[in-house]
């Protein structure tokens, strides 16, 4: 633990940004205290002088500093990664110190807004601090609120596949998942002809009005999902939050207590962040026969209207798994395959993810994908991105009935040189180079245009 600096003592990080003279000596100021500006360093004006500052001793740092639960708790996630028991190569562990640092900023962030009484929607993941397997069709917001208060939300509806809202008590831990105190999409609201909308949640009221719905006692988050079907065609819509009782007042600024409480915060985020969703897999997937997917099922922790089909694959370079799933008439439909890391694969740049707006449908209303390490040329690879393992799932989302058996996926593992004979319209299915790069590109820009709407 960093010790007091005593009265003329620097310590050694503080050193390293105050400029010195010839001597080696550290400009001060008639009472031996070094002058500082409001970042902590010595400024100089245009001459080079160093001013200072009238009298009395420079305020002592916090000890202990504020930051120190925080950086333990990074060393700790960072024993975590490290220790993962899934690690094969360098690749693994590389892409799990990609992942600490997304989560790293993640909880800073996410510490800083992390208060209800004047609370904003903002990206609970995103494709620089993925967690979740979050999907690569959506949106993904929150905020921070508390049962007892009123909350009101205003926004218009964009023209995305669905758009869907959840209350959620407590969080999830390395032990458990959070229960949804009320979960639904937007066909339970009144929206207006130009798309907008008011929604209010709050305490248990007698006869509140449409567009109320009832925070339970627990209640602590509230989510909301946007989802995408064309990437390039549609757009999201508006929505923003604010506290009926503390409109038009301000948050005090924060001070060191509050200062010391969010990193304290964001620490304890981290470490239970990493802890959870290296548990979720065993949880939900690992234990499922590999190469291998599940019926459809409500999705368990998350909306009432979605259901799931999960597995994961183990997959050699010279082997290739074909899916075989009906276009579903429900709203959205999507699958992607995920890291070990329990996080979405590259996106943006790689075809690691489809849904049924993007993929070929074949003559007979069938949708056929084939997961593989190696192109097979067809407009359907999903692409695993030279790796081995990993979590496969498919969601519908927005259901107006239940998903059966008969309309979930099939799956055959087989070579990788005989995915044709396993295709009955391989003709149509075939890609050239330029085709999948004209897919690629298509990826690319409809992302761009998502993320600046």
């Amino acid at each position: 633990m960093e010790q007091p600096v005593t009265s003329g003592a620097v310590p050694r990080d503080v050193a390293e940004a105050v400029p010195q003279d010839a001597s080696g000596a550290v400009p001060q100021d008639a009472s031996g205290a070094v002058s500082r500006d409001a970042s902590g360093l010595v400024p100089r004006d245009p001459s080079g002088a160093v001013p200072r500052e009238p009298s009395g001793a420079a305020l002592a740092p916090p000890v202990p500093p504020l930051t120190e639960p925080f950086l333990a708790a990074v060393a700790e996630a960072e024993r975590l990664v490290a220790a993962a028991d899934f690690i094969t190569d360098e690749h693994d562990l590389a892409e799990g110190y990609d992942y600490l640092a997304g989560s790293i900023a993640a909880c800073v962030q996410l510490a800083r807004v992390h208060g209800t009484t004047h609370p904003s929607f903002v990206a609970s993941t995103g494709p620089t601090t993925k967690m979740a397997l979050d999907n690569p069709d959506t949106l993904y917001y929150h905020a921070n609120v508390e049962a007892g208060a009123e909350y009101l939300l205003t926004g218009t509806r964009g023209s995305t596949v669905d758009l869907s809202f959840q209350v959620l008590k407590g969080d999830y831990t390395s032990t458990n998942v959070p229960g949804g105190d009320d979960a639904f999409d937007d066909r339970r609201l009144e929206i207006d002809a130009d798309g907008s909308y008011r929604v209010r949640f709050g305490p248990p009221k007698e006869d509140p009005g449409p567009n109320y719905f009832v925070l339970g006692e627990g209640s602590s988050m509230l989510a909301v999902r946007e989802v995408y079907g064309d990437w390039n065609a549609e757009r999201k819509g508006t929505i923003r939050i604010e506290r009926v009782d503390t409109a038009g007042t301000a948050p005090a600024e924060p001070d060191l207590a509050v200062l010391r409480r969010r990193y304290r915060v964001a620490g304890r985020m981290l470490v239970q962040r990493i802890h959870t969703w290296f548990n979720f897999p065993k949880w939900f997937y690992l234990d499922l026969p590999v190469n291998t997917l599940t019926e459809p099922r409500l999705t368990p922790g998350g909306l009432a209207t979605q259901y799931s089909s999960v597995g994961h694959f183990d997959l050699a370079e010279d082997q290739a798994l074909v899916v075989t799933v009906p276009k579903s008439d429900v709203p959205y439909q999507g699958f992607q395959l995920g890291s070990r890391w329990y996080i979405s694969l590259d996106y943006v740049n790689h075809q690691t993810s489809l849904n049924s707006a993007q993929a070929q449908v074949d003559p007979d209303g069938m949708i056929r994908l084939v997961i593989s390490a190696r192109n097979p040329g067809i407009a359907n690879w999903v692409e695993t991105t030279g790796r081995r393992r990993g979590i496969m799932q498919f969601r519908w989302q927005r259901t107006h009935r239940p998903i059966m058996p008969a309309e979930g996926p099939s799956i055959a593992l087989v070579p990788i040189d005989e995915v044709p004979a396993h295709l009955p319209f391989h003709d149509t299915n075939r890609i050239d180079e330029d085709g999948w790069r004209a897919r690629i590109a298509q990826r690319q820009r409809g992302f761009a245009e998502r993320m600046l709407a």
